[in-house]
C-alpha cells in the first residue's frame, strides 16, 4: 500500500511517464541531429536571421491596423474602420478587382503556354535545337523589370518602332501605355514573355524523369501521340503542374514591381493593384495605419487561397 502511494504521488508530481519519455526522447533526437549536423546549422543561422529580423519581427506591428496612428505614434484604438474605410472607398475595390483579375488571367495564360511549349519541347529530337530554343525563352528570366517595362514603352511609345508601322500604314499613332483598352493585353504579354521559359524548365526537368519504357508499352499496346500524353505525360506531369499552381496561387496578391515599373496615372482604372495602392496609400501619403489594414487583409486572403489551392490538388491528385 505504502509502496502504491508512492508511486502514485511521483507519478503525479513528474507526469505521465509515457509523455515525458516521448518529449525527452525527441529532444535527445533532435539535440543529437544538431550536434551531428552542427556545421548545417551553423551555415542556416545568417539566413534564419535575415528571415526572422525582416519578415517576423516587422509582423508585430500589424497592430496598426486597428489603431489611429499619427506623428506621435500610436494613438487610440478604432478596430475594424480602418477596414471599413477601405470597404466603402473606390481605390481599395478597384485595386482588389485588378488584382485578381490581372492574376488570374496571368496563371491562366502563363500555365497553359509554359506545359504546351515544354510538351512540344520534349518531342523534339536533335538536342542541339532543343537547347538552343530553351536558352532563347529562357533568357528573358534574367532581365529585370525594369529593363522589360524601358523595352516595351519604347516600342510602344509614340515614336516607337510599333508606331512607325502603324504611320507607315496611313493610320493614326496610339500611345498604348496611356490606353485603358491597351495596358493589360501588354502587361500580360510581358509576364509571359519574362517568365514562360522559367516554367518550362520545371516542366521539362518534370518530363525528363518519365520512365521511356512506359511509352514503349504504350506503342505496342496502338497508343498514338495524343492518348500517350494524356494517359502518360499529364498523369505524371500533375504533381509539378499542382506545385507550381500552388506556388502561383501564393503569389496572387504580390504584384507590385511589374506593375509599378509599367503604369502611370492614365491607366490606374485598369493597372492599379493591391500592393501599387498600398504603396501609394501609406508612403506617398503616410496613411501608414490604414496601408496596413489594407496589406493585412491581403496577406489573409492569399494564405486563404494558398490553402484552398493545397486541398484542391489533392483532391485532384487521387482522381490521378
Amino acid at each position: 500500500m505504502a509502496n502504491a502511494i508512492i508511486s502514485s504521488r511521483r507519478l503525479l508530481s513528474t507526469g505521465s511517464p509515457g509523455v515525458l519519455n516521448g518529449k525527452t526522447g525527441k529532444f535527445r533526437r533532435l539535440a543529437k541531429d544538431i550536434l551531428e549536423h552542427r556545421l548545417f546549422y551553423f551555415f542556416l543561422l545568417p539566413g534564419a536571421a535575415l528571415l526572422i529580423t525582416f519578415h517576423f519581427v516587422p509582423m508585430l506591428e500589424l497592430r496598426l491596423a486597428f489603431f489611429e496612428y499619427g506623428l506621435g505614434g500610436i494613438g487610440d484604438f478604432v478596430g475594424f474602420e480602418h477596414f471599413r474605410t477601405a470597404f466603402q472607398g473606390l481605390g481599395f475595390p478597384r485595386a482588389f478587382r485588378n488584382t485578381l483579375l490581372l492574376s488570374s488571367i496571368n496563371i491562366v495564360v502563363q500555365m497553359t503556354l509554359t506545359i504546351i511549349i515544354s510538351l512540344l519541347l520534349n518531342e523534339v529530337v536533335n538536342a542541339r535545337f532543343k537547347k538552343l530554343v530553351q536558352t532563347i525563352i529562357y533568357l528573358p528570366h534574367f532581365l529585370s523589370w525594369i529593363v522589360v517595362a524601358s523595352l516595351f514603352i519604347l516600342m510602344l511609345s509614340r515614336g516607337g518602332i510599333v508606331n512607325a508601322i502603324i504611320k507607315s500604314l496611313g493610320y493614326d499613332p496610339v500611345y498604348f501605355m496611356a490606353s485603358q483598352t491597351w495596358w493589360r493585353p501588354i502587361y500580360l504579354l510581358a509576364l509571359a514573355w519574362r517568365e514562360v521559359g522559367w516554367g518550362t524548365v520545371i516542366f521539362l526537368a518534370a518530363l525528363s524523369g518519365i520512365d521511356p519504357e512506359m511509352y514503349e508499352s504504350a506503342k505496342l499496346d496502338g497508343a498514338n501521340r495524343l492518348q500517350q500524353m494524356l494517359f502518360i505525360t499529364l498523369p505524371h506531369l500533375f504533381p509539378t503542374i499542382s506545385i507550381v499552381l500552388i506556388m502561383n496561387l501564393a503569389k496572387v496578391f504580390n504584384l507590385f514591381e511589374s506593375v509599378m515599373v509599367m503604369y502611370n496615372p492614365m491607366v490606374y482604372e485598369v493597372a492599379d493593384v493591391l500592393q501599387t495602392y498600398v504603396f501609394r496609400i501609406g508612403i506617398q501619403q503616410h496613411r501608414f495605419a490604414y496601408a496596413t489594414a489594407v496589406g493585412l487583409f491581403r496577406s489573409v486572403i492569399a494564405f486563404v487561397l494558398v490553402i484552398a489551392a493545397n486541398r484542391l490538388t489533392r483532391k485532384m491528385r487521387e482522381v490521378y
